[in-house]
């Protein structure tokens, strides 16, 4: 029996209800959260099934309108969304969440979570990367499983000087990012920027983020930079900045193995958050982590599913 979904718009999402569930749910991450979407797809819907006054199993619509046509995208700084559900996820579940879709969309391009089962070899799905890594281990166990390469540029990073920085400026991580890789990314501007600081404000005072940088022992500017997400047993590298001094010095892989060293030995998930670019992969994977695969779901004017 198909459940009752229901399609709710902005003003009508009980949002304490909403992060009950996420809180419970058997998948959630950090993208999940009300107030996370507030920031990064302000009016967000969604289709939620209710059972007995409470959200069940719910699902973000990151809406937006361009030109009179409503479409569905992927907002920045989120990877990963879909069906979250306090009960198992079946792929059952899934395709009658993406069969609810409104048909107002029409244009739908959309990630889902790594516990959304799809079916295989259909043309409106795609897989993408993710790298994870279980870090409910001794530091040492997880040092092992190092790629050679990574035991070498760390090697080289320890022997660079280098020390880690805590609660740094969000803005110089961005300005890090922005004056040396970022200004390739044209897709990036002034408002994403903004936006990305406003959120990792909003995550720090909710004790759901955290910055670290790194410097040299003989200067104060940092190098290196990284904002990770904490929710849900999970670590997530969300954004980092490096300029060629850290590029050089293998900044980045001291600041990666500072954050597994520090967590070590607990219940939680480092989360690479990405990637389907195969040199960053290679680099992630590096670490001892795991593929994981995720699906999108993706169509042009009608839903294949109905």
């Amino acid at each position: 029996m198909c459940p009752m979904i229901s399609y709710l718009t902005h003003d009508c999402i009980d949002k304490t209800r909403w992060d009950e569930c996420v809180a419970h749910a058997v998948n959630s991450n950090v993208y999940a959260w009300s107030w996370y979407l507030d920031v990064v797809s302000p009016g967000w819907e969604a289709l939620v099934e209710v059972i007995d006054g409470n959200y069940l199993t719910i699902m973000p619509i990151t809406r937006k309108k361009k030109f009179l046509i409503n479409y569905l995208c992927q907002p920045f700084f989120v990877q990963q969304l879909g069906v979250f559900s306090r009960n198992p996820i079946t792929e059952e579940t899934v395709l009658n969440f993406l069969k609810a879709i409104p048909s107002k969309f029409r244009l739908v391009e959309i990630r889902l979570n790594e516990q959304n089962p799809l079916p295989e070899a259909c043309k409106w799905v795609e897989k993408h990367h993710n790298y994870l890594l279980d870090l409910n281990k001794n530091y040492d166990s997880l040092f092992f499983e190092y790629h050679e390469n990574t035991k070498r540029n760390l090697k080289k990073s320890l022997n660079n000087g280098l020390e880690l920085v805590k609660g740094v400026e969000v803005k110089k991580i961005i300005n890090l990012f922005r004056e040396n890789r970022g200004a390739s990314v044209k897709c990036w501007g002034d408002e994403e920027y903004a936006l990305l600081e406003r959120l990792t404000a909003q995550a720090v005072s909710s004790s759901n983020a955290f910055v670290y940088g790194v410097k040299t022992l003989d200067k104060e500017e940092i190098i290196n930079g990284a904002i990770f997400m904490k929710s849900h047993q999970r670590i997530t590298f969300l954004f980092s900045g490096n300029n060629a001094v850290g590029k050089e010095l293998q900044a980045m892989t001291f600041l990666i193995d500072g954050v597994i060293r520090e967590y070590a030995g607990q219940p939680l998930v480092f989360d690479f958050e990405g990637s389907d670019d195969e040199k960053l992969g290679r680099f992630y994977h590096g670490f001892g982590s795991n593929l994981v695969l995720y699906p999108a779901f993706n169509y042009r004017f009608c839903n294949p599913l109905r």
